[in-house]
């Protein structure tokens, strides 16, 4: 997507319609992936509003035009892990034991809504939420998130799995419940 160099300029400026302009293209989006790490649609929408906050804020830091989209990303997972940081320290993340995984248990995903996917994601123990999206969705390697939450890379790896069990777990009873015992 190209991007309006002056729409961008405008925001630069501080200009609440260029501001507004910004938000409408990116929030639908961002809002997305605000719901995968939050546990509700409130918190969310708490997540996207101190983001986009902080994009107007430094978005005269800016300095690739065409790199936008990642650099709103990027804010708004990390405005996410920070709402999530605390809860983190509620709930404590353990390692486990190498949990293995077999290929023949993977679940078809085509015939699963996005919103019942999203549902299972938001339902995983928070440190298996945030570890599978920074994983898993978002691409973020197991020492970067170690790096990021101030963990082993053996937790990252351990809570990933158990996210991936879980999750697994959850599709194979909604594969059940909608289509039948195969």
């Amino acid at each position: 997507m190209s991007f309006d160099h002056k729409l961008i300029k405008a925001c630069k400026n501080g200009d609440n319609h260029a501001q507004r302009e910004l938000y409408d293209l990116f929030s639908p989006t961002m809002m997305v992936i605000a719901l995968r790490y939050s546990k509700s649609v409130s918190d969310a929408e708490d997540i996207l509003q101190e983001a986009f906050v902080k994009v107007f804020q430094k978005i005269g830091s800016l300095k690739r035009h065409d790199k936008l989209g990642g650099w709103i990303k990027r804010i708004v997972i990390n405005t996410s892990l920070n709402q999530n940081r605390s809860k983190l320290y509620m709930f404590p993340m353990s390692h486990v034991d190498e949990i293995t995984l077999h290929s023949e248990n993977e679940v078809d995903l085509s015939e699963i809504h996005f919103q019942e996917l999203l549902k299972m994601i938001q339902a995983l123990p928070a440190g298996c939420q945030i570890i599978f999206n920074l994983y898993a969705i978002d691409g973020y390697s197991h020492s970067e998130i170690a790096e990021k939450l101030d963990i082993s890379s053996g937790t990252s790896k351990s809570q990933y799995s158990r996210a991936r069990k879980i999750l697994r777990e959850e599709l194979e009873e909604f594969e059940n419940v909608n289509y039948g015992s195969v």
